[in-house]
Parts: C-alpha cells; structure tokens; sequence
C-alpha cells in the first residue's frame, strides 16, 4: 500500500518522533511509505538519516497543492497535526482518498467546522482513552485508540557523565524532566514542587530540557523563589535521551497530556516517574509510578522524595513500568494496529 505521512510543524517534540517511528514500522511492514513535511526544519532531517522517502515543502500551502497533485499516487494520507487533518481533506472529499488523523492533544476542540472537520476524516485515532472521551462528547463518531510507540536507543553515557562532572553535578541526586516550557506543560508548578522538595532535602539539582514562551516565567519564578543553585533551565538538547542514563527521577507535571511518550522514555531507560494525572498520562503511569493531581506541587514534591527515599519503590516500580511498555508501546505492536486499520479502511 502506498501511504502519505502528512507532518508540517516545525519543531523536533514528540509528535514528530511518533511520526518517524509511525513511518518506519509501516515500511518494516513492506508499505510504500514517503513523509511530507517542511523542509529545513528536523523531522525532514530525522527522516532522511532513517532513509524514509521525503517530500519537502516551503509552508502549509504547499501540503494542499502536493495532496492535490498527487491523485492516484497513494492509497491512504495519514496526517499528524490538526493543521494537515484539514489540509487532506481537500484530497479526501474531491478525490476520496482515505484519510486517517491521528490527535495526539487532550484540548477539547471548539465550533462547527471543526465539527465538519473530524466527520468528514475517515478515520481519527486518539493515543489514548482521555482524548478518545473528548472527541466522543464532541460529537466525533467510531474513534479508535492507538497508542504511542516508544523506542529505545544506545544512550551516549559518555556525554552524560560528562555534563554531570562539567557541572559538579556528580555529588547530586538527578531530577529532571523534558518538556517544552508552554502552558500545557504547566512548569511553574513543576518549580514549586522543587521548591517545596528544597525544604526538605538539598542533596539534588533538578534539570530541565526544553525551551519554549514560558521561558520567561519560569526564571522568574526561579528566582523568587531561590532556586537558581537547584533548578537548571537547560534549553533545548539534542539526543535528549542520553541524560536518561544519569536520572534518578523523573517527573512530569502536566495539566494537560494526550499520553506522554518522554514518560514511556523512562519506562525504558528504567527510571521511575512522578507524574500528574492529566489526561492519557493517568492511563500509561497507573500502577507504574507515582501520581498526584494536577497543580498540587506538594503533592508532586512528595512522590519525587519518596522515589528518592527508596530503592526498593524505585525497583519495583522501573521494573514493572519496564515490561509494561516493552508489552504495550513496540513500533510492533502499534505499527501492526495501524496496518490492519490501513488495509480495513482501504477494501
């Protein structure tokens, strides 16, 4: 089967790692897979070091007119992003070609035309049963769940053992996250929690990868609060999952979350988790880590410091997370799910 990845965002986050692994699970599976994205920014760069077959375009218009062009070429458009859902569609009502969407957000949509906009796709598949209830009291019909994937790699130890001695970190407990600073992400109760963690034990540096508008805000509330020796805005980082191998907790604290694909990095890397409960994450850290509610930093402070506390909650929890995601999020499985619904819709 002939199938068109659809992703034009820019940014290099999960969802475009998804995108990757969505494409080569496909084409393990012998499926003519090509990717349409934007050209210069790091999902085309990412794809073609995978050797996935590319087409670049300079901005969203282009992705209706190629989608237009290309009738006949593909026999499914599979899109990623909210934008190219309603880009297809174009392709989708005029030529009918299959369109699956896959939503990876739990923001509730709003109005008419997005209405329109999810009937009118053949397909729309949430990552996670949260976004699935969403779509479902919108008024989307026959939305089926399919998770993400997650993937490990060989770490670069090296380059974080490194970082630690660089930074005197080697002394510390590692705490960190990676997560843009945006408003879903909620990083300012992610610095009260440190804040409140500070207060009972200081033998830590919390570090955070990723940047984004929040960034601002954050430091600020860094600084009002005295944690600028503790809690280390890092930026944005390639390879970020080489700093996996120097974490002893890893925390999200998330307001909003379709799934969470860093916290099924950990599960990987064994490395036990304190996360909130908002949306899919609720589903994937359930009996795999420590939960509080959304916005209780205390909360949150509390999980981190018993996982820090104990060796014995941290083994037991890292192990089970392990075979859970090793059972439930291979490119395999997932890819397996997408190629039965592929060839289902396609009859």
């Amino acid at each position: 089967m002939k199938i068109l990845e659809v992703n034009t965002e820019k940014s290099w986050r999960g969802g475009e790692r998804q995108t990757i692994y969505n494409a080569q699970g496909l084409i393990h599976l012998k499926h003519d897979v090509t990717l349409l994205c934007l050209k210069g920014f790091p999902l085309s760069q990412h794809a073609k070091e995978k050797g996935i077959k590319v087409v670049e375009i300079k901005n969203n218009h282009g992705a209706i007119w190629f989608m237009l062009l290309s009738v006949g070429k593909y026999d499914m458009i599979h899109t990623q992003t909210a934008s190219n859902q309603f880009h297809a569609l174009f392709s989708k009502l005029f030529f009918r070609v299959p369109l699956v969407y896959t939503r990876r957000v739990d923001f509730v949509p709003k109005g008419k035309l997005t209405l329109f906009k999810y009937k009118s796709t053949t397909k729309v598949i949430a990552i996670s049963n949260a976004i699935k209830i969403i779509l479902k009291n919108f008024g989307v019909p026959n939305v089926e769940v399919i998770s993400d994937v997650a993937v490990p790699k060989v770490l670069n130890k090296v380059r974080a053992k490194e970082f630690l001695e660089k930074n005197n970190y080697s002394e510390k407990k590692i705490i960190a996250t990676t997560a843009a600073l945006v408003p879903h992400k909620d990083p300012i109760t992610l610095v009260r929690a440190i804040h409140q963690l500070s207060l009972t034990r200081s033998d830590f540096v919390f570090l955070h990868f990723g940047s984004g508008i929040l960034k601002q805000e954050v430091e600020d509330e860094i600084k009002k609060l005295n944690l600028q020796e503790c809690f280390i805005l890092n930026g944005f980082v390639n390879d970020v999952e080489d700093y996996f191998s120097i974490m002893d907790v890893f925390v999200m604290s998330s307001e909003e979350e379709g799934l969470g694909s860093s916290v099924l990095d950990a599960f990987l890397y064994k490395v036990p988790v304190a996360a909130t409960n908002a949306g899919g994450m609720k589903e994937i850290m359930e009996g795999n880590g420590l939960l509080s509610k959304i916005k209780d930093a205390d909360a949150l402070a509390y999980n981190i410091n018993e996982l820090l506390s104990s060796k014995d909650l941290r083994d037991t929890v890292t192990e089970i997370a392990y075979r859970y995601v090793l059972k439930n999020h291979s490119n395999e499985a997932i890819s397996l799910q997408y190629d039965r619904l592929f060839k289902r819709l396609k009859k």
